[in-house]
């Protein structure tokens, strides 16, 4: 595994780096301790600095030789609104709060890459290292596209990586096409006429009404989406009445749809509330649906994956490299960045045994240090690759 030496040699740094930032966890557009980090290191080894954007984000900008060529790295730099049960000496100092998903660790591998490039200078054009806020739940990345993160930074590509506890050290995956879903939210207030139980023909019962409905909105995945594409809609919440003889005035459902593509989305979000309203209608009764988007689905675009993967093989060999996997159903804010540029996504295997294993969003997960040179490595050898002399 050819990690680049000089990053090699700071492994000891970066590990010091990461765990300060493990032990001072900042949840979403609250990340001032980190983002005050990040710039005093960036500006440090001469790169120029933004701050404020999304409130706490931050941009380093590096700039060598003369070509108008330009990429953007992108990492996560928020952690998450619960308790660590570690108790070793990094553990999180702040009541509530945890880098339960390895967000430190990928703060600390571009700050690797960033200075190794600030030092070498061995690359033709401009490379924006992108901190991001509030990945967990915040759509952070959305921020930054509505403040013109892309129009003050303009990139050619734009690349982000997340650690993989699924798979070993020494594998990554690039993989063209939909890595991650979207993931939205919906509620379906039912209105019908309460009445006595024993009399229904006096009613309109909102949980008949809410019966047919769940079952119509399979027609949505089962009959309106083409069965190449995915989509995932789930009825998890029915609530409705107070007594086991009265017939209630309303009934409530909720539940969650997961689409891979964008377009599905789109269809999902349009077809719902026809659907819904319609057969309400059939029996007499009224409904509304509201519906509430959660982060786009990360699409890989096929130029930027076939670069990452070119430079992922220069590190870990081909073998190393994983370029067809099923997608993730979890959500990902880079997808905003990657609906703005041409993007790819990856994905650095960090499990070695019980040792990095533990599955992110669990109290007792830590990042597996040993992985920070070979993600701080990819980084320097894609900007090398991409932006590479003559």
């Amino acid at each position: 595994m050819p990690v680049i030496n000089r990053i090699a040699a700071n492994a000891d740094e970066l590990t010091e780096w990461r765990r300060d930032i493990h032990a001072n966890p900042e949840i979403g557009f609250q990340e001032q301790r980190t983002s005050e980090l990040v710039a005093q290191k960036l500006t440090a080894w001469g790169i120029e600095v933004a701050r404020g954007i999304a409130t706490t984000g931050v941009v380093g900008t590096l700039r060598r030789g003369s070509s108008d060529r330009a990429i953007g790295i992108r990492a996560d730099m928020d952690a998450l609104a619960m308790d660590e049960a570690n108790d070793f000496a990094h553990r999180s100092r702040n009541p509530g709060m945890m880098h339960a998903c390895g967000h430190d660790g990928h703060t600390t591998m571009l700050l690797g890459a960033a200075k190794y490039l600030a030092e070498s200078g061995n690359f033709d054009g401009t490379v924006h290292f992108i901190f991001q806020p509030a990945e967990e739940g915040g759509g952070g990345g959305r921020v930054m596209v509505e403040e013109g993160l892309f129009e003050r930074f303009p990139c050619d590509m734009v690349f982000g990586a997340h650690n993989d506890t699924s798979l070993p050290v020494g594998v990554m995956t690039a993989v063209e096409g939909s890595v991650s879903a979207a993931s939205d939210r919906f509620w379906i207030r039912i209105t019908g006429r309460g009445g006595h139980a024993a009399r229904p023909h006096r009613s309109i019962d909102p949980v008949v009404v809410g019966s047919h409905i769940v079952l119509a909105l399979q027609s949505i995945v089962a009959r309106r989406t083409d069965p190449l594409d995915s989509a995932v809609l789930s009825i998890t919440q029915f609530h409705a009445g107070s007594a086991g003889n009265v017939i209630p005035e309303e009934a409530v459902l909720n539940g969650t749809v997961r689409t891979l593509l964008p377009h599905v989305q789109d269809e999902v979000e349009k077809l719902m509330p026809q659907i819904v309203e319609a057969t309400a209608a059939a029996h007499g009764a009224s409904a509304t649906v509201e519906y509430m988007r959660g982060y786009p689905p990360v699409v890989n675009a096929p130029e930027p994956t076939a670069r990452a993967a070119r430079a992922a093989e220069k590190l870990l060999g081909s073998e190393g490299v994983i370029r067809k996997r099923p997608p993730s159903m979890g959500g990902e804010d880079f997808s905003y960045m990657a609906l703005a540029v041409p993007g790819c996504f990856v994905r650095i295997g960090q499990a070695n045994g019980a040792h990095g294993s533990v599955p992110v969003h669990n109290p007792k997960y830590d990042f597996n240090d040993d992985i920070l040179p070979i993600g701080a490595s990819y980084w320097a050898m894609l900007v090398e690759q991409e932006l590479a002399r003559g």
